[in-house]
């Protein structure tokens, strides 16, 4: 029996993934990590710390399953996406730490470049909207910032990437500096018509395009571990960005196909294959995963705040003890009473694209209770949801009849009812809801030959569905009442 080991770093949490070469989940593990918050808006990761929780979780693994490191045939990796490190390439030496995606310190230089007319350059090139979102005003407050980058830059011994780069970079002992096409889709210096770091574009950003990491289809053979850094030596042969990693693990490989994470934003993908869609309803476009050196394109609307919700419900709130406790608030009352909450904490993605926009509660009166504010809490991440769909019909022209969901907050029953109900579509959410993990491993799996495409399309997707159960006029009520808080928000 040969293994797929996936390594899945996400924005709060590391884990290792065991699979077997049929992709049947053999064991996981999981380490937390802290989150830094060193000023208003800012966002930050220990890079050392996540090396760490990696160790940590593979040694967890190997040891918890007793398999040999010759056993392991090869590692996949899917990791947060638009989180940046700058790191010493002599040693690995993070010069500062991460810079999170969910991170506005760039603010006022994204709305300087909106002043400077640099929308229409930035789009047509990278499929993308000037925001503080992704890494490349990061990149550039670093060096601006943080004064060894630049003088290593100069040098020829900065390290740059995302949280990919720099995990391979670690884990190989400086052999692999790399990244794939959906990460770098993300940096908004990547041109995703050729593929290329896009020199105009880094010239923008006065980042030396020369530092950069070099850039393969996801299903690519990136190079080997170091056995120094993790006790065996294996070849890293799938890497992915989490959303596009969930869309492959979702099996959503055909045109117009969407999934939907609810992780702690919500990430929805429409797979449009070949076809790039420039999007007028305020959407991006980014490159999914390929497995050749073809562009494989995807329409994309990124909600900010979406399980995170329910964690601020538990930590700053404390009106729950545990995320389950949310659904049976919930479903104690019968509606919200009117309240509204538009979750704008960092501004609002797509597809508005505001990041002025703070957060509000609209409707309270005295006979409001804690169940309301939670079961308006879950509404909101379902109303963000349901204007990112309806822009994905728009920009496509179709009506979508389904959607695949996965992610944590996607265990929540009643928030998947109330997505049914405000859509009209069948929400298939499988039994199997580690698809971002899968995602890697089905990359890693088919570049290393342990199976092919054709054979992961055929497998089964055992599945929950949820269908609406609300009238079209309840549903035009909610959307109504949804809309008006928008338009508060949207004002702020």
């Amino acid at each position: 029996m040969k293994y797929i080991l996936v390594i899945d770093q996400g924005t709060t949490s590391t884990r290792a993934i065991l699979y077997d070469n049929k992709c049947n989940l053999i064991y996981k593990s999981q380490q937390d990590f802290k989150q830094y918050y060193p000023k208003v808006g800012y966002v930050e990761h220990d890079p050392k710390e996540i090396v760490q929780t990696v160790r940590k979780v593979i040694s967890d693994v190997v040891n918890q399953t007793n398999i040999g490191y010759d056993e392991i045939q090869c590692i996949g990796i899917t990791n947060q996406r638009e989180t940046i490190v700058a790191f010493d390439k002599k040693d690995g030496r993070p010069l500062y730490n991460g810079i999170v995606w969910q991170c506005r310190r760039s603010q006022d230089y994204c709305k300087q470049l909106e002043k400077d007319g640099c929308n229409d350059l930035i789009y047509s090139k990278t499929g993308l909207k000037i925001d503080p979102y992704f890494s490349a005003t990061k990149i550039k407050w670093l060096f601006d910032n943080v004064k060894e980058v630049a003088e290593l830059a100069k040098k020829g011994e900065l390290g740059l990437g995302t949280i990919d780069t720099y995990l391979m970079y670690i884990l190989s002992k400086g052999k692999i500096y790399a990244s794939d096409y959906t990460n770098a889709s993300r940096t908004m210096l990547f041109n995703i018509h050729s593929l290329t770091w896009d020199k105009q574009l880094c010239d923008l950003f006065n980042i030396p395009i020369d530092i950069l990491p070099i850039v393969k289809p996801s299903g690519s053979y990136f190079g080997l571990t170091s056995k120094d850094i993790i006790g065996m030596e294996v070849p890293i042969t799938g890497v992915s960005g989490d959303q596009q990693a969930s869309l492959f693990g979702q099996l959503c490989l055909d045109n117009s196909k969407v999934k939907v994470t609810y992780g702690t934003g919500c990430f929805l993908l429409m797979n449009t294959e070949s076809e790039l869609i420039n999007s007028k309803s305020g959407l991006l476009t980014t490159l999914a995963c390929s497995l050749d050196n073809k562009p494989n394109y995807a329409l994309e609307g990124s909600v900010f705040m979406g399980g995170g919700l329910i964690s601020w419900l538990k930590d700053e709130l404390g009106l729950i003890s545990n995320v389950s406790e949310s659904e049976k608030l919930s479903l104690e009352v019968k509606d919200s009473n009117n309240v509204v909450i538009v979750p704008a904490f960092v501004g609002l993605g797509a597809p508005y694209w505001n990041s002025s926009s703070r957060g509000i509660i609209t409707g309270l009166t005295r006979g409001v209770n804690k169940s309301h504010i939670v079961r308006a809490c879950l509404e909101a991440i379902a109303y963000q949801v349901y204007d990112v769909i309806k822009a994905m019909e728009k920009d496509t022209l179709s009506s979508l009849k389904e959607i695949r969901v996965d992610g944590g907050a996607s265990q929540n029953n009643f928030l998947m009812q109330f997505q049914a109900d405000l859509l009209n579509m069948n929400i298939i959410r499988p039994l199997d809801f580690e698809l971002t993990s899968k995602g890697a491993a089905y990359l890693s799996g088919i570049t290393s030959n342990l199976f092919t495409l054709k054979e992961i399309k055929s497998l089964p997707v055992p599945s929950t569905n949820f269908i609406s159960k609300i009238d079209a006029s309840k549903q035009e009520e909610l959307i109504k009442k949804w809309q008006q808080a928008l338009k508060l928000a949207l004002a702020y």
